[in-house]
């Protein structure tokens, strides 16, 4: 056999010596250079944004943000030649410099104070959100095509008809369609941060020219500043609202109007609304009526989250009646529940996009599982995810859920967790829902043979047993790709311990 030579070398010893040559750091580009040379004269970079070609933007812009040049940066928000500036996904998880912050929502409002349209207007939307269009930054910006479509389409500006010897600049300038400014809001107790009321200043000032928009609403605390700033945002503009508040029922009222204007609403969380023993039962009527008719003003509601919501109880018709599209997720989680309730469920929800299906909390010992197995197998075709965690479930009615669960065809993940089952519920579930190819996670309750007799204690070595006993199961039925994870409370703290088949102990164990 011919062999190469030690002092020989081949063209592909060439290639490679090259390639490593190139892969070691490689010197500032160019255009780095060039845009920090000239934002240290910040005259010239403000002179040169007239002819900068739009290209140049986005890496000049990148810049002057990081090197804090808010005078360069207010001029060139009014300079900015794309339909959107994405200056949330600059600031990405960092708290926003306070002056930055300033400087762009400076230059807005001298941009909106102008008389005549700039020559390069294009901005329509400043987008103060962390996580969309982090990549217009990362790629080169602005010179892909692929790049500038990851904004917002650039609307047409307002024709204005010109009559016979019309001369151009002559009569008034057509109306300046509103700038929108998108910002996720989370309204807490206390006064809100210095950025936030720089904004609602602006807003204010700028009223019907300056438009606040919000796709995500977080409402924890009830206060007169708080709902003066709900007064400035665009209601139509929120998809996704929580409303996480120990509220009462009057005070859900009063929020019933604003709930109302949302019409693109796709997520609704309603948590921990409480009844006064107060109120009579015809004003808890009333007000219950005003809350649930706003449901008919939601016609783009896909997901609706009710945890704790002490109102409920017996009254759930009233919401599914108002509902004006199917959902694809539905979550009811501790809060009391008639077997009414569940018998409306099965015969009135559109479940025709269901994907989630949770009832984590709901104490169903006393209630029969026709309806439950009636709704399981009415969504079998879309059904994903199914919760049932800590629900009273018992030995007879899981089994009557059995063979709906075998239909349900898309599941991925079933959830059964603090369940007083047996082994042989689980050995029957298992056999059940083996031939679900899309099934590959399952939380399961820690089964009664698990615990002490005496005692009432999980016994771990008896849970690794009954662990190993499911896996042996799943490489049998030709299923070792199904994960079945046992979770089970901590005694001390009440947080889940997992077990796989040995036990994922939570932080109080572990600092034991």
């Amino acid at each position: 056999m011919w062999r190469k030579r030690p002092h020989q070398a081949s063209s592909q010893d060439h290639y490679q010596g090259s390639f490593i040559r190139m892969s070691l750091p490689a010197p500032r580009r160019l255009l780095e250079l060039a845009c920090q040379s000239l934002l240290k004269d910040e005259a010239s970079a403000i002179a040169a944004l007239e002819l900068l070609p739009r290209e140049l933007f986005p890496p000049l812009f990148m810049a002057a943000f990081a090197g804090k040049h808010s005078t360069v940066l207010k001029m060139m928000v009014q300079a900015w030649p794309f339909p959107c500036l994405p200056l949330g996904a600059l600031m990405k998880d960092r708290q926003p410099d306070h002056e930055i912050f300033q400087a762009a929502l400076d230059g807005l409002d001298a941009l909106l104070a102008r008389e005549t349209r700039p020559r390069r207007w294009k901005l329509q939307l400043l987008n103060l959100q962390k996580k969309v269009h982090q990549e217009f930054w990362t790629v080169w910006s602005g010179t892909r095509a692929d790049v500038c479509s990851l904004l917002e389409p650039e609307a047409p500006l307002p024709m204005r008809k010109r009559g016979k010897g019309h001369s151009p600049g002559a009569g008034p300038s057509p109306p300046v369609a509103p700038v929108q400014v998108f910002v996720d809001l989370c309204l807490k107790e206390g006064i809100p941060d210095e950025s936030l009321s720089y904004l609602i200043k602006k807003v204010t000032e700028r009223r019907g020219s300056l438009h606040l928009c919000c796709k995500k609403l977080k409402v924890f605390a009830v206060s007169k500043q708080n709902m003066n700033i709900l007064s400035m945002v665009q209601l139509d503009s929120v998809q996704d609202l929580e409303l996480n508040c120990t509220w009462k029922l009057s005070t859900l009222k009063k929020f019933a109007p604003y709930l109302g204007q949302m019409g693109n609403l796709r997520r609704f969380l309603l948590s921990h609304i409480l009844t006064s023993s107060r109120t009579t039962l015809e004003q808890e009527e009333q007000c219950i009526g005003q809350v649930t008719a706003q449901f008919r003003s939601l016609p783009c509601l896909q997901e609706l989250c009710l945890d704790s919501v002490s109102f409920l109880k017996g009254r759930l018709d009233q919401i599914l009646r108002c509902l004006k599209s199917p959902l694809q997720t539905l979550s009811i989680t501790n809060c009391l529940f008639l077997e009414r309730d569940l018998r409306h469920l099965s015969r009135h929800l559109n479940v025709s996009q269901l994907k989630g299906l949770s009832f984590n909390g709901l104490n169903l010992t006393h209630i029969r599982s026709g309806p439950l197995q009636v709704l399981i197998e009415k969504a079998s075709l879309t059904l994903q995810a199914l919760e049932l965690d800590e629900c009273g479930i018992l030995d007879p009615q899981f089994m009557d859920i059995l063979s709906a669960l075998s239909h349900c065809s898309q599941l991925k993940t079933l959830s059964f967790c603090e369940n007083p089952i047996s082994m042989t519920v689980l050995e029957d579930l298992l056999r059940h829902t083996v031939g679900l190819s899309k099934l590959t996670r399952v939380l399961y309750a820690a089964p009664l043979e698990s615990y002490e007799e005496s005692s009432g204690t999980l016994h771990l070595g008896k849970l690794a047993q009954v662990h190993a006993v499911l896996k042996q199961l799943l490489q049998k039925l030709g299923r070792p790709d199904m994960i079945w994870l046992c979770a089970s409370p901590c005694p001390r703290c009440g947080d889940r311990t997992f077990y796989d088949p040995e036990p994922i102990l939570c932080p109080c164990y572990v600092s034991v």
